[in-house]
């Protein structure tokens, strides 16, 4: 394809990304305190200037539908920049990290909706899916940062 050059959309991508894995470390933080203030009754210092356990239920909500959004930003920017550049998919493993780690931000997600006492099965799933997408992160962020150089002059 004879397209203009694509420098921006990796600007985008670039910001995406770390956009996404500030997200997930948020996520990280206040999932965390949720966790605390379940199991052991008290809420970490910070807690109460942000308005309780539900300020802290509605930022970490907050931050899951940006990084879902996020993400999936990522997967389109993806897609339309590897056929504008190369006018196919697949030239690398970079491919494969992003689609797993877009699955499983939304088995995450969808896993978060699911999470209440009539359903025990859906917060350990959210939690082991969250824990294993910072492997799937890591890879991404390998991976394309190894398809980068191929764009960079």
């Amino acid at each position: 394809m004879n397209l203009p050059s694509f420098l921006w959309l990796w600007k985008i991508a670039a910001w995406s990304m770390g956009l996404s894995l500030l997200a997930y470390l948020m996520l990280a933080i206040t999932g965390v305190w949720m966790f605390r203030a379940r199991t052991l009754q008290q809420f970490p210092f910070i807690t109460p200037f942000i308005g309780g356990n539900k300020g802290v239920r509605s930022l970490h909500y907050t931050m899951g539908i940006s990084m879902v959004s996020l993400v999936l930003l990522l997967l389109v920017i993806g897609i339309v920049g590897t056929f504008g550049h190369f006018g196919s998919l697949g030239h690398s493993s970079h491919l494969i990290a992003g689609l797993i780690v877009v699955a499983l931000v939304l088995l995450s997600a969808f896993s978060a909706t699911q999470i209440s006492t009539s359903r025990p099965w859906a917060r350990p799933l959210h939690i082991g899916v969250n824990i294993i997408l910072f492997v799937g992160f890591a890879w991404v962020s390998l991976t394309g940062w190894i398809v980068v150089q191929k764009y960079l002059p």
